[in-house]
């Protein structure tokens, strides 16, 4: 099982963890993903290879297609082993490039959200990342999926298919998962408003709020599309979003809760325009729905299948829709979804609540709130055991809880109305505090959303030394990552950068139009794994700058402007630059060997890799002998690029490079 395609190492995982899960889902029941028998059938009859790999026509089709899939096994893995945003990046850009389209035509939706939440959220009460949680959310149904034989059935029985059911719902999942969130931007606004009149026991109902207009062009469906929907949903008529997703959750959801298609229409039509209907919130959910639906089918024109449909309902339904419009799910009596009802929904608000761990806090209470650092994970059995891991730094604010909570019900048979409500510490409070079962609040919660008896679920929690990895001071959007790696991908044009350089014309270089468009064409002509080979050299730069004592920033600083590296810099940059370089061809299958330039990406093999070589982590000490024996042109390939950033930091995203310490 595997790369059938491919001479890649084994990895054996730790099959019941959230990583180990996740990598073993993509790496054995993904296999053929994305294979065309037409094309190799064509390539055996015409000789000729039709995948590409740094050029078009190198390798055979199938092997380009393994090759991708293990792009998104590394990229997972990377970010699962740091959590950071530049890393859950590549994880959008794998599942983009592989399964809707150019990332050119996509990046604005995706990149939105990020940019809305670094520069916006902090003028929030509460508000936490959206970009790197939905990755984490897709990473965790894919486990689920792997280690859950109950949730398999109910996903084959409701989305019968000849495909391979796994890789349709690495297809579709991922489209959940990684999309459902993309409609904060309309969200933030309006807590914005929100946030401004705030003030300790104010109530919403007495602040002004923010509610959406002119919405008729954003939820009208063109005629060419509503003729695909008809065909697929028993030749019923919908123009406009609203009305369409009323029929589908009707259909799907109606009988069982009580609704009808005119209900729920009403519901949709009220949720952007009379938020004060719904407890005074903003519900992002319908927002990321429908501009999912509009950029798919009305500016991709992607062919709509019927799991396309799933997944929009999955994200209209993930946040308050389902919950209080739906299932009333605090009411008493209320009937939790089961996998079967909905097997997209009900893994996306699983997953969606469950994930609540390393998300960076932007809003002003948020960032003195206590949310744990990690989680644990056991999947062993089908089942569902997490332990949440809480920082032992933060244990004066948990044991200053404990004892408040301690008054707090010392005082309970006396307490009147107007004395303070029960102690908080936000996700650590809901771990400790039980219902009248014993069941922590957070787990009994989640119990009343999605049915758990085909997956049972334990939660506790555990206080560990702080762990996480180590952050670097240089910091820009990484939004300018694609930019960047497009640039880095044009110094081997035809000698251009070196001239450029050599005449101290690199801003110019950069900027030429006419040239930007054309070394734009070209990276996009990459495959996937040189796609992202450019990528992630650029990500590494900033590691690179703390080596030497430098860091980057858009920020006014009192430190020594960095103008050129040194050679004493580049020297230092030079191998580790080359053990980056290595690793990520391990990685990605690749091994030493001499074969003719026109054969190294069908066999995989590279004279720059370590002779005799084999092993997972590329030890410092000898990835620095093997540059060493390289020849200067081959290590100036390390270095050139680190004096290309310089210039791109400037130009893309108005940064400068700074000394820590005067050389």
């Amino acid at each position: 099982m595997g790369y059938t395609r491919l001479n890649v190492q084994a990895r054996v995982y730790d099959g019941f963890s959230l990583e180990g899960a996740a990598l073993t889902f993509l790496r054995e029941r993904c296999e053929n993903l994305r294979f065309s028998d037409d094309k190799e059938a064509e390539e055996a009859r015409t000789g000729k290879n039709l995948g590409t790999s740094l050029k078009k026509g190198e390798i055979p089709y199938n092997q380009q297609m393994d090759v991708d899939r293990l792009c998104l096994e590394n990229a997972l893995s990377r970010f699962l082993r740091s959590g950071r945003k530049e890393d859950a990046f590549d994880v959008y850009f794998c599942y983009l490039e592989m399964f809707v389209g150019e990332y050119t035509k996509t990046r604005r939706m995706v990149e939105l959200l990020s940019e809305f939440e670094s520069n916006g959220s902090g003028l929030l009460m509460k508000h936490r990342d959206h970009y790197a949680h939905s990755v984490y959310v897709f990473a965790l149904g894919l486990a689920i999926y792997q280690t859950s034989e109950a949730y398999r059935e109910a996903y084959s029985r409701a989305c019968p298919c000849r495909d391979d059911p796994a890789c349709r719902f690495l297809r579709f999942w991922g489209l959940t998962a990684l999309f459902h969130d993309i409609g904060y931007p309309f969200e933030l606004p309006f807590e914005q408003v929100a946030s401004y009149f705030e003030v300790d026991g104010d109530n919403r109902r007495m602040r002004p709020f923010v509610a959406y207009r002119a919405l008729d062009d954003f939820v009208r469906i063109a005629p060419p599309i509503a003729k695909q929907l008809s065909a697929l949903c028993s030749d019923a008529a919908y123009d406009t979003t609203d009305a369409l997703f009323a029929g589908l959750l009707s259909e799907s959801l109606g009988e069982k809760y009580g609704f009808t298609e005119s209900q729920m229409l009403s519901i949709l039509q009220q949720k952007p325009t009379e938020p004060n209907r719904f407890g005074h919130f903003m519900d992002h959910a319908y927002f990321s729905a429908t501009v999912l639906f509009k950029k798919l089918f009305c500016e991709l024109k992607c062919p709509i299948e019927r799991e396309h449909l799933d997944a929009l309902t999955a994200i209209l339904l993930h946040n308050s829709l389902y919950k209080f419009s739906v299932a009333r799910y605090k009411e008493k009596g209320s009937i939790p979804l089961t996998a079967s009802d909905h097997p997209l929904a009900y893994m996306l608000m699983l997953c969606d609540e469950l994930q609540c761990w390393d998300r960076t806090a932007y809003g002003r209470n948020s960032k003195t709130e206590l949310h744990p650092m990690d989680c644990r994970f056991d999947l062993s059995g089908g089942a569902i055991r997490a332990t949440y891991l809480y920082d032992k730094g933060e244990a004066g604010k948990i044991d200053a809880y404990h004892a408040a909570c301690a008054e707090w019900k010392k005082r309970a048979p006396d307490r009147t109305d107007s004395e303070a409500q029960k102690p908080q510490l936000k996700a650590y409070a809901g771990m400790y505090e039980s219902d009248e079962n014993g069941v922590p609040m957070f787990q009994a919660d989640i119990a009343r959303i999605v049915d758990l008896r085909d997956i049972p679920l334990s939660v506790r929690t555990e206080l560990v030394e702080n762990r996480r990895p180590r952050c670097c001071l240089s910091e820009s959007s990484f939004l300018g990552l694609y930019n960047f790696a497009i640039a880095l991908n044009a110094r081997w044009d035809s000698g251009d950068w070196k001239q450029a350089k050599a005449e101290g014309r690199e801003t110019e270089f950069l900027q030429n139009v006419k040239k930007l468009e054309k070394y734009t064409s070209a990276f996009e002509d990459l495959s996937l794994e040189y796609q992202l080979y450019n990528i992630n050299q650029a990500k590494a730069f900033a590691w690179y700058m703390e080596e030497i004592n430098c860091f980057y920033t858009d920020r006014p600083v009192g430190f020594q402007l960095v103008e050129a590296l040194s050679e004493d810099e580049l020297a230092v940059i030079g191998p580790m630059e080359h053990r980056r370089w290595l690793q990520e061809h391990y990685d990605m299958g690749w091994t030493y060997g001499c074969p003719e330039k026109a054969q190294r990406d069908l066999v995989r093999q590279h004279w720059d890799m370590i002779p005799g070589w084999i092993g997972d982590s590329v030890p410092a000490e000898l990835a620095a002998e093997n540059y060493a024996r390289l020849k200067k042109e081959e290590q100036e390939k390390d270095t050139e690029p680190m004096e290309c950033m310089l210039a791109m930091l400037r130009m893309f995203d108005g940064l400068r490079i700074y000394r820590l310490k005067p050389q």
